[in-house]
């Protein structure tokens, strides 16, 4: 008897989780996302040294997430007919041009040029990285995809940590630095690439790779489409959100507490390390409890913190900070796993749908929210911000678990 759709998606060569694969993959994902998040935590450097106003800063933030999120979709369409296993260290070329170019940029459309090639090679490693994650998984999806995506909000909470240590000493062409972490994330991928390599092989051989599941129920078609457009759409309201934190809240804070870059930044740093071990607990929890019960528990679990931010004072924002950060991100492997299951055999595409597509429209939040800055005031701008987590009511709309293992039967 033949096999079913989907035990041919899921027929992959290791049965067994490869941890060895999953944490290299996951410690390249965080230098990806470090030397990324260097762009946003040089903001108050960029601004001081060129005169760049909010909305400039905003721009900046979108050519990098433009490149870097809404390509994915496409990368991932590729990949998923025609695998490319050193796509991932190639992509990551790019990266280090972008980052010698930003040491060197002397001015604002330099700096703009230089993020699009930053943008370009994570645009090119996000969609593969997540299928690397799910080749090496085995049966632990959940747990793969945290591994992988915890290296991703690890180095976005390094980026803060190490722009105190490099960039505020040594100002711009201190970004030079970052050619180093793209050098050895390079080096790692060509491994990576050969192992993928392998992978494909086998599979090609057992012809299941990437399997389409055919679905013809149109009840079950216009239950996907309905919810992916909300998953997405819950994912770009957490993206605003997290741009109007990690971009702009630390001009808020150093208005606000009268305080320095530095001592700014290490509010950033704890709302985003927070965050790492949130995305790292997300999948495991989910496993457990669900993973519809988990983007609700983010959302809202978060609306109420996130609500009372502006109001206390610089001791309790740290706990604010970390609290709102932890419960925030633990969704953000959880939404990936949940979107693989609504859409079996499309791993890349959906993968860049999630995580590319939603943050590219988070982008546009980046240059909304600095335009909004400049018109109406910092302060106004974060009251609107904080006021985001409250759109996690609509995944009451989402389908349950229960309705997507039916999906799959």
């Amino acid at each position: 008897m033949a096999a079913e759709p989907k035990q041919l998606v899921n027929a992959l060569p290791e049965q067994k989780t490869m941890y060895n694969i999953l944490l290299i993959i996951g410690f390249v994902h965080l230098l990806n996302d470090a030397i990324q998040s260097v762009v946003p935590a040089m903001f108050p450097i960029l601004q001081q040294s060129m005169g760049l106003t909010f909305t400039q800063l905003g721009l900046i933030a979108f050519a990098l997430n433009l490149t870097s999120s809404l390509i994915q979709p496409v990368v991932g369409y590729y990949t998923d007919k025609k695998p490319s296993p050193y796509a991932l260290p190639i992509g990551l070329c790019f990266t280090f041009f972008g980052v010698l170019g930003l040491a060197f940029a002397p001015s604002f459309w330099l700096v703009v040029l230089s993020v699009i090639f930053i943008g370009l090679g994570s645009a090119t490693f996000h969609p593969e990285g997540s299928r690397v994650a799910y080749m090496a998984a085995g049966a632990k999806r959940g747990t793969a995809q945290s591994i992988y995506q915890v290296g991703g909000n690890a180095g976005q909470a390094l980026a803060p940590l190490i722009t105190v240590l490099i960039i505020v000493p040594f100002g711009q062409f201190g970004a030079i630095w970052f050619t180093l972490l793209a050098a050895l994330a390079i080096g790692l991928l060509v491994y990576i690439a050969k192992w993928y390599s392998q992978q494909v092989t086998m599979l090609a051989k057992k012809k299941v790779f990437q399997k389409k599941k055919t679905q013809n129920n149109p009840e079950t078609k216009r239950i996907v489409v309905f919810a992916i457009t909300l998953l997405v759409f819950l994912v770009f309201a957490r993206s605003w959100f997290h741009a109007g934190i990690s971009n702009f809240y630390v001009f808020y804070m150093m208005e606000k507490f009268t305080i320095t870059v530095d001592q700014a930044l290490i509010y950033i740093f704890v709302f985003l390390a927070a965050g790492a071990f949130g995305t790292f607990a997300g999948g495991p929890l989910a496993d457990r409890y669900g993973k519809r019960n988990i983007l609700m528990l983010s959302m809202l679990g978060s609306a109420p913190l996130a609500l009372l931010l502006p109001h206390v004072g610089p001791i309790f924002t740290y706990v604010l900070m970390g609290t709102i950060g932890f419960i925030i991100l633990s969704s953000f492997s959880v939404s990936v796993v949940y979107a693989q299951e609504l859409v079996p055999g499309k791993i890349g595409m959906v993968s860049g749908l999630i995580v590319g597509l939603a943050f590219g429209m988070g982008a546009i939040g980046s240059v909304a929210l600095g335009a909004i800055a400049d018109w109406i005031g910092l302060s106004n701008t974060m009251l609107f911000v904080v006021a985001l987590p409250l759109l996690g009511l609509l995944t009451f709309f989402l389908p349950t678990d229960q309705k997507l293992r039916e999906i799959n039967e």
